[in-house]
């Protein structure tokens, strides 16, 4: 036995007051008699002692004395051992997000935490919980914890994650605690089937459920604003016909929707077209409802809605660049290439892209990329180029590309064939004085050159006529390329908009940045480093990622939806092994009893008690 608060010993101190207001209070108290008669008669019987009144109140002294004795005691908080009754325990929780199937009302991972938290409240006291999780990392939440009311709130705490969780790394982390404590008991409680399990008792929370999905999910822009949604639609337990129904922009009714027959265990593609104008995101659903709603959803967003986005053309035949950014999805003004038609202080602010075609402007835009094609004169020296001479070959001359292994000239040629000729008959002789990058030579010349002018705008020069004088607009590479700086003119935040959980998100650091954030769908916001041309940031949570860049020229904003991990859909996937590696003894260990505080509480009860009687009887003796 050992006492935990000994200070409470101190109790004790109140022996001697009992004893001294035993002494000292009065044994005689005031009566009121009807008559000297039966005073004188009365005398008698006073004169014969009593041994019974007096050993009454010795009793009663020697009670509330043994009683303070006690509350003492049970202040002080005595541990009894109870030799070999305890175990030490430690759970492996599986946190992946198949865990979050719901079944009757409560997920997997509630129930499995409800299985430990039984086996913890049910254990000997002085046994020792230990946990460990998987999900986004595989932690040791706690170790040989022997305080049950902490481990049941270290418990409550853990949450579910939304990645496909290693069991591995789990089982390699409890054969490392087997070795420091061999007498430990393993329990695995995860919902797979775990086929040959070595030193750990399995509980598995698994039931009969039923889980859809969407995968590759995607969406295309046609001619005249046709919009069209691709993917696939799976039913894993069972074969099932699901209504699949896309939302424009979070509306409450659906754009479209078409019916899918899907086979067991097998994808079925499904695709629905209708014209749409503008949009923002799409919100393709499973109407069926299932046991894992995580992966019945896929969010698409249109990384071209913003303003910022929008291209002037100053051109007299830009129908060629019409064509190419509604293929792209970015929309455009036209105006003639006179310095009547525009004017850059009637336009300032509106465009993310000015495209001028054999046109030169007075003055470079400073608000957003300039594109110049084909230019008839050179600008000033924030624009970065010089325009020298025009060339005109004898015969069709065929273009290089730069055969550099720069990253940057590896983006921007990147799905180009070096074996694809395009062939030009005339062009004209850049010269620079700012760095720029040549994706395009002709016989030495750069012809088509991308950097950053002055203001920190991305900046694209084509020293030839993408179509009357080369075939640049109409060939493989031509086409690539254009593409190319497409993105690189207006570089999104995030490659791609659709990722999914456990991934990391590579955040493109825009020219001039000074913070980049990222909103998880749960509300959490972190900032990332812009040291870097790439921030990463690892995907944690199902749902949508909102990443924010301010610039010197404004804010920039992107969305990402991070899907349910393809691992975690199939909600009883079987587990081949799960071995903790190693000597469990049989050795258990010494369990205790301490729990005194109902004795304590009736203690002070019968004290309190026999005060207020002994009060309440000098009161009405008064």
């Amino acid at each position: 036995m050992r006492l935990l608060y000994p200070l409470g010993l101190l109790g004790l101190l109140a022996i001697p007051f009992l004893i001294a207001i035993y002494i000292i209070k009065s044994k005689y108290t005031e009566q009121t008699i009807t008559s000297t008669y039966l005073w004188t008669l009365s005398e008698r019987f006073l004169k014969r002692k009593n041994p019974i009144n007096r050993i009454t109140g010795i009793i009663s002294l020697i009670l509330q004395i043994f009683i303070v004795i006690l509350i003492s005691w049970a202040l002080a908080h005595p541990v009894f051992t109870l030799p070999g009754k305890a175990l030490d325990y430690c759970f492996i929780l599986d946190g992946s997000a198949s865990m979050q199937t719901v079944e009757d009302g409560e997920s997997r991972f509630d129930a499995g935490k409800e299985h430990i938290s039984k086996m913890i409240s049910s254990a000997a006291d002085g046994s020792t919980f230990t946990l460990i999780t998987t999900g986004n990392t595989t932690d040791m939440v706690m170790k040989e914890v022997d305080d049950k009311r902490t481990a049941l709130r270290r418990l409550d705490a853990v949450e579910p994650a939304y990645v496909a969780s290693n069991l591995a790394t789990a089982a390699e982390m409890a054969t490392r605690y087997l070795e420091e404590n061999p007498s430990c008991r393993f329990y695995l409680i995860t919902d797979r089937a775990v086929e040959n399990a070595t030193n750990v008792e399995v509980i598995n929370v698994a039931g009969n459920v039923t889980n859809y999905a969407l995968d590759e999910v995607t969406y295309t822009y046609g001619g005249e604003k046709n919009l069209t949604v691709k993917g696939k639609a799976f039913s894993y337990e069972n074969d099932a016909t699901l209504t699949v129904e896309v939302f424009v922009d979070g509306g409450n009714s659906p754009a479209a929707s078409a019916d899918v027959s899907v086979t067991a265990g097998a994808a079925a593609d499904f695709s629905m077209s209708w014209t749409q104008e503008e949009f923002t995101s799409l919100t393709v659903k499973i109407k069926q409802s299932d046991n894992l709603t995580l992966d019945n959803s896929v969010t698409l967003y249109n990384k071209r809605a913003d303003a910022k986005s929008k291209a002037l053309i100053v051109s007299n035949q830009p129908n060629f660049i019409k064509f190419t950014l509604s293929a792209l999805g970015i929309s455009y003004d036209v105006v003639e290439a006179n310095d009547n038609a525009y004017n850059y202080d009637n336009v300032r602010g509106k465009y993310g892209l000015y495209i001028f075609q054999n046109y030169t402007p007075a003055a470079m835009p400073t608000d957003g990329a300039v594109w110049f094609v084909n230019p008839d004169t050179g600008v000033d020296e924030t624009s970065g180029f010089t325009r020298r001479s025009a060339e005109i070959l004898p015969n069709s001359t065929r273009l290089q590309l730069n055969p550099s292994s720069k990253n940057r000239v590896e983006a921007l040629l990147k799905n180009t064939d070096k074996a694809e000729g395009t062939y030009v008959k005339e062009y004209i002789k850049l010269g620079t004085y700012r760095e720029f990058t040549t994706l395009v030579y002709c016989g030495g010349d750069p012809v088509v050159l991308a950097g950053n002018n002055a203001y920190g705008n991305r900046e694209v020069v084509f020293g030839l006529d993408l179509i009357e004088s080369s075939d640049f607009a109409m060939s493989y590479n031509g086409r690539i390329i254009l593409y190319n700086l497409i993105e690189y003119t207006f570089p999104s935040l995030v490659d791609s908009a659709k990722l999914y959980c456990g991934e990391p998100m590579s955040v493109n650091v825009p020219a001039n940045c000074t913070g980049v954030k990222v909103e998880s769908p749960s509300g959490k916001e972190e900032y990332l480093s812009t040291s870097d041309a790439i921030a990463e940031y690892e995907l944690t949570e199902v749902g949508e990622y909102t990443v924010t860049a301010v610039t010197s020229n404004g804010t920039q904003v992107a969305k990402v939806y991070s899907q349910l991990p393809v691992a975690e859909r199939t909600l009883n996937a079987a587990e081949s092994h799960f071995t903790v590696s190693g000597e469990i003894s049989t050795k258990k260990r010494d369990g205790r009893y301490g729990e005194l505080l109902y004795a304590f509480i009736i203690l002070a009860v019968i004290v309190v008690a026999d005060w207020a009687v002994y009060c309440y009887e000098q009161y009405q003796l008064r």
